[in-house]
């Protein structure tokens, strides 16, 4: 190791732990980073594919720092989106400071309270938090937060796509600034990512507040990948003989699926935390049938840590073939180890979950990448056109060709105005400094770089409101508290997180904890959790508890689902994969087989000549080929601002595919009036109807429904967006 590699410059038990691991070279990543943190004074986004080193990256020139210069508070804060990543990562870099003797913690629901204790004593060497809990550290232990940071060196943010453009983005940006303040400490920030689009975005997202600039160390690593697609047909069940076909299909696919893991240690993927039940079961099934063992588990969101932590255990170092069906938390940079297989059941919604996904596997040495996409979708001859399209495959292709031709990944999009973050920084502030002038206040919330697009006004006609409702008190003396409304809200534990979680209820099989549900059945009902079937016992309403016991009856799903957002650049590439010939040579028979059915659907009916076509009788078929947000925009224009003048009785969103609407209009006349309303409309406001106000985000509720409104329109409408799309798709493709 010599040259321009910074190897001799590394803390020697670094260099020690590199010669443990029997590496010759460090990775471009770390050579980079190495350059950034030790020869200048900026931030660093660190964007480079999975298992490309980044974690070392970061940590070996930060750690170098605290080694030769020990901090006299924490001297790295890392910030994890899963407590699962971070109990990873704990483990990781336990390792790698085995001889460093600079401390590591975690800090999470799941930490014991004595570990934290211990840190609150003796605060230095690494923590890491997830942003949940460092907002309850930030709202109820403030006089700890300057002897905890003041030598604060290094903020390192972990998955930084899976922060940005969301609500938990703009919470983590602010509680940055926030922390800053309160231990007047400059800490230099560090981000880390394996699939971002836009990288300008990523550094002002990460640099948001700080005079300092964002330096992009992004290696360009080449990975060999092996991929295929693979589509089911499932009848439509409509008398016994379709119901005996549906279920020798469904028989096929989940055979399929055991045929293709049960030997190995694989993953595989679902969009619902329902899908993963159901697979987990039909697989422990099939494995009772034939004899074999049971290698099968699962991992999602809702199930206890513990059985989370056996599924990784046997994925990660378990001795023989594993086999684990799991949703996006186990997306997420957790290594574990080497993965022979990776299955995505269906599509993915982004570009962005594809590469996460496929990142799982081939993480040693030149392994290739291999995922296999299984599609099973309905298919009935006698539904309506659009209906009788396979959009799961089509979904499926448009992602790889996107990211495995064109390197394209969707660009996040900064909220303008998250009305439901600014209520819950408000409030956390409030309840940190326990009173305050509301010029104080909002000149402190107001400042923090995710609130740059709220008016003056519209804060103070914000606090006007939640003194109306309680949320906030004025005492005597003019000053700010919180109110007993407000108590209500912030006092739950639940406070701590700005994304939507529901209520969920504990489940108990004795006293060992299973996991926790939504949806609770009375009873003698039975479900499915962590991939077993149940039979009520008890509810305990009061503790929020359900007591079951072992069962083998018929399945239930207890979860909300909720489908992901689909980008019009995807929603372009499907119409295009419709429209042309291309052979796609990891597509297998079936696949191959139902695109080439749907092309010359496709082609025979017309469906891809206009954006608006005939449906028989007075109804029509609109495909825009556009986005989730364009889509929705449509739906509304169609409804609020078109029902009357076009005399439509009925506009059907199958989003974000196709709507079916009905009325006397005809396609044309219909495609015209939509693109003039589109070239009239000078605010999205417009589309709106009087009295509504949509929720985007968690605390939405809160607020005076007149911002709620402003904020819908400015973030979750897109009229330009939608007059684009409509226009490529009334053309052929290129």
């Amino acid at each position: 190791m010599s040259g321009g590699n910074p190897f001799a410059r590394l803390a020697p038990f670094i260099q020690e732990y590199i010669y443990r691991k029997h590496w010759d070279s460090l990775r471009d990543a770390q050579v980079e980073a190495c350059r950034v943190l030790f020869d200048t004074p900026n931030h660093l986004l660190i964007a480079s594919g999975t298992a490309s080193g980044k974690t070392e990256a970061a940590f070996f020139p930060a750690l170098t720092e605290l080694y030769h210069r020990p901090s006299e508070s924490v001297g790295i804060l890392y910030i994890g989106p899963l407590k699962a990543l971070i109990n990873d990562q704990f483990e990781r870099i336990k390792e790698l400071l085995r001889d460093g003797e600079v401390p590591v913690w975690h800090w999470h629901g799941d930490v014991a309270q004595a570990e934290k204790t211990k840190l609150m004593q003796r605060p230095c060497g690494v923590l890491q938090i997830t942003p949940e809990s460092l907002e309850g550290l930030l709202m109820n232990r403030p006089n700890a937060i300057p002897a905890l940071f003041h030598d604060l060196r290094y903020i390192m943010i972990d998955e930084v796509h899976a922060f940005m453009g969301a609500d938990r983005g703009i919470q983590v940006i602010s509680q940055l600034t926030r922390l800053e303040r309160m231990a007047s400490c400059s800490p230099r920030r560090i981000g880390l990512s394996a699939t971002l689009g836009d990288y300008d975005i990523a550094a002002r997202w990460l640099g948001a507040g700080t005079p300092q600039p964002v330096e992009v160390v992004s290696p360009q690593g080449g990975r060999k990948l092996k991929l295929s697609v693979e589509h089911f047909s499932f009848p439509d069940a409509r008398d016994e003989r379709e119901a005996e076909h549906l279920e020798l299909a469904k028989q096929n696919y989940y055979n399929f699926i055991y045929d293709n893991t049960h030997r190995k240690k694989a993953l595989v993927f679902t969009n619902s935390r329902t899908d993963a039940e159901l697979t987990t079961l039909e697989l422990r099934r099939i494995a009772a049938k034939r004899e074999e063992r049971d290698v099968f588990h699962i991992h999602h969101g809702s199930i206890s840590a513990m059985l989370r932590e056996e599924t990784e255990a046997a994925l990660r170092s378990g001795p023989g073939p594993a086999v684990a069906a799991a949703t996006v938390t186990l997306e997420l940079g957790i290594d574990l180890g080497e993965l022979e297989r990776v299955i995505q059941l269906g599509a993915p919604y982004s570009c962005s979950s594809f590469v996460q996904r496929l990142g799982r596997s081939g993480r040693r040495g030149d392994q290739a990448s291999e995922m296999m996409f299984l599609c099973a979708e309905e298919e009935d001859e006698d539904a309506q056109l659009p209906a009788r399209m396979p959009w799961m495959l089509l979904r499926a292709i448009a992602v790889i060709e996107l990211y495995v031709r064109e390197r394209w990944v969707e660009p996040v999009a900064l909220r303008k105005k998250p009305i439901g973050v600014l209520y819950h920084q408000t409030m956390s502030t409030l309840k940190s400094i326990g009173e305050a002038e509301p010029a104080d206040l909002a000149r402190a919330v107001l400042t923090l770089p995710a609130f740059r697009g709220v008016e003056p006004e519209e804060y103070k006609g914000m606090l006007q409101y939640l003194l109306q409702t309680d949320h906030i008190q004025q005492t005597e003396e003019g000053t700010l508290i919180i109110g007993l409304g407000g108590e209500k809200v912030v006092n739950n534990f639940r406070f701590y997180a700005v994304f939507k979680d529901d209520e969920e209820h504990v489940v108990y099989n004795g006293s060992e904890e299973i996991g926790s549900i939504t949806t609770v059945p009375p009873p003698g009902y039975c479900f499915s959790l962590a991939g077993k079937m149940w039979k009520v016992e008890e509810v305990d309403s009061k503790h929020k508890a359900v007591y079951v016991k072992s069962s083998r009856g018929k399945v239930d799903t207890l979860w909300l689902g909720a489908g992901g957002d689909v980008h019009s650049r995807v929603m372009q590439k499907m119409r295009q994969v419709l429209e042309e010939h291309t052979l796609y040579p990891y597509l297998a028979p079936g696949a191959a087989n139902r695109l080439e059915r749907a092309r010359r659907l496709a082609r025979e009916s017309g469906l891809l000549n206009s954006p608006v076509i005939p449906a028989g009788g007075d109804s029509l078929f609109i495909l825009p080929w556009a986005g989730s947000k364009q889509f929705r925009t449509l739906e509304r224009l169609l409804k609020h601002n078109l029902t009357d003048p076009m005399g439509l009785r009925q506009v059907v969103p199958m989003e974000p595919y196709y709507m079916v609407v009905a009325g006397r209009s005809g396609a044309k006349e219909l495609l015209s009036a939509i693109r003039a309303e589109l070239a009239s409309v000078d605010h999205p406001e417009a589309l709106l109807a009087a009295s509504e106000a949509p929720y985007l985000g968690k605390y939405d509720e809160f607020m005076p429904p007149e911002l709620v409104r402003r904020a819908f329109a400015v973030d979750g409408l897109d009229v330009k967006g939608l007059a684009e799309a409509l226009e490529a798709a009334g053309k052929p493709s290129e």
